[in-house]
């Protein structure tokens, strides 16, 4: 069976593997999900990822990051839906929580933060938002 969302369903193993205070957490692998992976590690929201297995098998193996026994994210959301996608011009970008939280847009240059959006004056699909 073939999955509707998964970018959807990488955020929701991020969100309960940071519930259950697991170190790390696995599912399986795509280039939009390590990107996007690669821009929370910019951002210093998780401690590391890395890709494992071979063609088929391979899986995003991700280590969480905790500061004081508490979660560093407190709220992963999907914005951008397979029903109802969301697109913002590099000027309409959304500031998440005014600046305090991060939104990755997926845009002709790459996934990237909202501000590095703004900055190149691209836009785009917006994926998610992280505080």
């Amino acid at each position: 069976m073939s999955m509707s969302d998964p970018i959807a369903d990488m955020l929701t193993r991020i969100r309960n593997g940071l519930h259950a205070q697991k170190a790390d957490i696995s599912m399986p692998a795509s280039k939009t999900k390590a990107s996007i992976a690669e821009v929370l590690t910019q951002e210093g929201y998780i401690k590391s990822y890395k890709m494992a297995g071979e063609g088929a098998t391979k899986s995003l193996d991700i280590e969480l990051k905790y500061f004081q026994g508490q979660p560093v994210i407190e709220e992963i959301v999907r914005v951008s839906k397979p029903g109802c996608r969301v697109y913002a011009g590099s000027d309409d970008i959304p500031k998440v929580r005014d600046g305090m939280g991060v939104a990755l847009v997926s845009t002709s240059r790459g996934i990237m933060t909202d501000k590095a959006a703004r900055e190149g004056g691209v836009g785009g699909e917006i994926l998610c938002t992280v505080f």
